[in-house]
Order: structure tokens, then sequence, then C-alpha cells
């Protein structure tokens, strides 16, 4: 009977784990298969995706190379054009540009602000850093060492630089008896503490100078409405296929009376 009993047991351990065993085999999927599991899972863990892909190459956050651009430099953003209405007349109300920027140089300091006209939709700090360069420049006002520039946001200031639409800006300069609307151009506002940039002029440039040439344009509209201000008038070339005085009413024209001259920004161009 024990013996019986024993080998009933036994025989019922023995079932036991052969329905185990067949359920493990059953469960478990051929070497192909596994071996197919095992790539999706590590689809799943980082390679899901050629998103995901690129995110382990560039690194745990999964950024990709184009995520990880480096932002367009000063001189990039320079060289671009934006769009903007040639008519537009924007909310006459100015927003000043923040931050301050030291005066490099020696001789007569002068500060200034710089204001943008609100909803204008153009980049105040990049237009306030072509100011500061532009004047300090070697080849600039500043170029001789009698004088240098400093951008303030607050406190007093002996003229307000101001990025502003066509509509504004003609009406800021008429303030001073000056007409800008018939070429759409700027203009120092004598009367007033505002020395006027058209946002037109600043984003689209004149043909005198072309697109290709658009750094340079703005670095002579900020050196001849400034220019203004500081007491200088207009100027012709009177040379053929010289450079322009940065005087010269260059948005306009390059050539005056007959006289053709080549586009120039600086007032010290050979510095």
């Amino acid at each position: 009977m024990g013996r019986t009993l024993t080998g009933i047991a036994a025989a019922a351990i023995t079932t036991v784990l052969a329905v185990v065993v067949a359920g493990q085999v059953a469960d478990s999927p051929s070497d192909g298969a596994a071996q197919a599991h095992s790539s999706d899972d590590t689809g799943r863990a980082g390679a899901e995706s050629p998103a995901s892909r690129s995110g382990d190459r560039d690194g745990k956050d999964g950024a990709t190379d184009q995520d990880r651009a480096a932002p367009p430099t000063y001189d990039q953003l320079m060289a671009r054009t934006f769009p903007i209405d040639p008519k537009m007349k924007g909310s006459g109300r100015f927003e000043t540009v923040p931050g301050a920027d030291k005066a490099p140089g020696k001789g007569r300091k002068y500060r200034y602000r710089v204001d943008i006209e609100k909803e204008l939709g153009l980049d105040g700090s990049l237009f306030a850093q072509a100011v500061q360069r532009t004047l300090n420049d070697r080849r600039s006002w500043a170029g001789d060492g009698e004088m240098t520039f400093e951008r303030v946001s607050s406190g007093p200031a002996d003229f307000v630089i101001t990025l502003a639409s066509p509509g504004t800006t003609g009406a800021w300069c008429a303030k001073s008896g000056l007409d800008t609307t018939v070429d759409n151009v700027s203009c120092d506002s004598a009367s007033t503490e505002r020395v006027m940039i058209n946002a037109f002029r600043w984003a689209q440039g004149s043909p005198t100078f072309g697109q290709q040439a658009m750094h340079a344009y703005r670095q002579m509209l900020i050196n001849h409405e400034v220019g203004h201000r500081l007491g200088h008038g207009h100027e012709s070339c009177r040379t053929p296929g010289k450079l322009a005085p940065v005087m010269q009413q260059q948005t306009k024209s390059l050539d005056i009376d007959g006289i053709k001259c080549l586009p120039n920004s600086w007032v010290h161009p050979d510095a």
C-alpha cells in the first residue's frame, strides 16, 4: 500500500512537472522569434523611430542635430532682410530697448537711448546692438578719438535713436519741417530728441546698396542720421568712381549731378 501511494504521488509530481514544462515551452518563442522580440524591445528603448535614434546619437535629451543648431550670429542677422509693409503706420507708441552699453573710447561722451515703436515686429535688441557697434567702430564718428557713445535705458540722454514705421517716422520728421514720405527715408528730427530710423529702410535696404549689402547699408543709415545730430549737413561725391561721403543721401542715389560714386558706410573708410 505504501509503495502504491508512493508510486501514485511520484506519478502525480511527474505529470505536474510535464505540464509546467510544456506550458513554458508553449509560451517561449523560437530562436528567431526571440531575436525579433529582442529587437522590438531595443526599438522601444531607443530606436523606435528615426527621431529617437537620432536622439541616442546626439545625447540623452533626445535633441536632434537641427535642434542643436547654433542661433544666427549678429553678422548673419545684419545681412538678412525682414518683411515689412512700406506704407506701414504703427501705433506711434515707443518702448525703450532695455540694457546699457558703456562708452568704450575717450573724448566727449554722448549718451543715447534706443527706442522702438511698439508692435513693429522687428528685433529691438539687434537694432540697439547695431547702433552701439556702428557708432563706436574705428571707421565711424568715434574713430578719431574725439568722441565716444554710450547707450543708456534710463536717465538723461543727448538723443534718442528711434526705430519706427514709415508712417510714424514721417510724423516725427514733419515736426522738424522734413518730408520723408516721398522717398520713404529716415531723418534727424532736430527740433525733437529723436533720430528717426525708418523701419522699412532698416528691414529692406535700398537699391543703391542692394540686398547683398544689407549690413553695410544699415551701418550707413546709422552713421548718416547720427551725423546730422552731430551737426553735419549733406555732402556729395565729386570724383566719379570714388566712395560716396557718408553724409551723401545714398538711400536716394549714388549718382549726383552725373557723378556716380560707390556706396560707403563710414566716416573714415580707410581707418
